[in-house]
């Protein structure tokens, strides 16, 4: 091959682990806003109700929650009607759900785009959060629809100044799901077995988060396992979207330190280490998986450099609020 010749493009590896090339991703936004669209058309593309799923899902488990949960099992929700509250807690955990789902099949399900045509990898789970953030919209527009009847008829909900973090708790609950379903990706591609496993375990995962429970209720039933939920990280964000929206339990940011202290101290002594074993027996002498383990981690790094730049964002900005 001749050296010199002149290439409109060439693809080479990257020598930079942090190189995220931001400015390629730019260039193919075209095929990544075709990805969201396919997601959000072929969906639920031939069915009768179409995009009226997104409504039903939420208003028909919130129902179910509200009969069993609080009308058997006399769950109390406060001031805040119990249909509303659920509606809430399974809102924001749907969002969750979806991100994880999707993402975590993102290695298998994508398999023969990957080995066919190149463009960022990137684009991929990008386009995952953003078709599921659309669909969030839509629940949510529900949820307020509900909120203004609630309020309008005397419910005892408002909001309070800590609304400008919703935004903050969306991206915290979509980056978890983004983050774990990348991880659960790469194991699926040798261990088919734990999609099985992984809709089962977000089965009981629900239960343990808070959804259709307010925190104080589980502590007082069973105050030698709380721990179990108060230290979900899922629950603090899914407590704090009802605090900050109704109005109902308590903001403690001392969890959110907590988590952000222990994540940051797992990273550097347990889970650097156990990741990079795991990465070394997946990907063995395999070429073509190392470079598929660059470029995940180049979108997991400047995923978290996103959040924490979001975290500092809406900090700096709430403070400046209260002065």
């Amino acid at each position: 091959m001749n050296k010199n010749q002149n290439w409109l493009f060439e693809i080479t590896p990257k020598n930079n682990l942090l190189s995220l090339n931001l400015k390629e991703v730019w260039q193919y936004r075209d095929l990544l806003y075709l990805f969201v669209k396919r997601d959000i058309v072929t969906a639920y593309k031939q069915t009768i109700l179409g995009p009226l799923w997104y409504l039903i899902q939420p208003l028909f488990t919130s129902i179910i929650f509200t009969l069993i949960f609080n009308n058997l099992a006399n769950i109390s929700t406060g001031t805040v009607p119990p249909f509303l509250f659920n509606l809430a807690g399974i809102t924001i955990w749907g969002y969750f759900r979806a991100c994880l789902t999707s993402t975590s099949n993102t290695f298998s399900s994508n398999a023969g785009i990957f080995g066919k045509v190149y463009f960022p990898r990137l684009i991929m789970p990008m386009s995952v959060v953003i078709s599921n953030l659309f669909k969030f919209g839509i629940q949510m527009l529900i949820f307020i629809v509900f909120y203004i009847y609630y309020y309008s008829n005397g419910a005892g909900i408002s909001l309070n100044k800590y609304t400008v973090l919703f935004p903050l708790m969306v991206v915290l609950m979509g980056m978890l799901g983004l983050g774990l379903g990348m991880i659960i990706s790469s194991l699926i591609t040798k261990y088919r077995d734990l999609k099985v496993l992984l809709d089962f375990g977000l089965q009981l995962l629900m239960y343990l988060s808070a959804v259709m429970y307010p925190v104080s209720f589980f502590i007082e039933k069973m105050p030698k396992y709380a721990w179990v939920v108060e230290y979900n990280p899922l629950t603090y964000i899914i407590e704090t979207v009802r605090y900050i929206l109704l109005n109902i339990g308590s903001l403690d940011l001392s969890k959110l330190i907590y988590y952000f202290e222990r994540h940051i101290e797992l990273d550097a002594d347990e889970h650097g280490p156990m990741a990079m074993k795991m990465i070394t027996e997946l990907c063995e002498n395999s070429e073509t998986k190392w470079k598929e383990v660059e470029e995940i981690t180049k979108l997991a790094l400047e995923k978290r450099i996103g959040l924490w730049d979001a975290i500092e964002e809406k900090i700096v900005k709430s403070a400046t609020e209260l002065v």
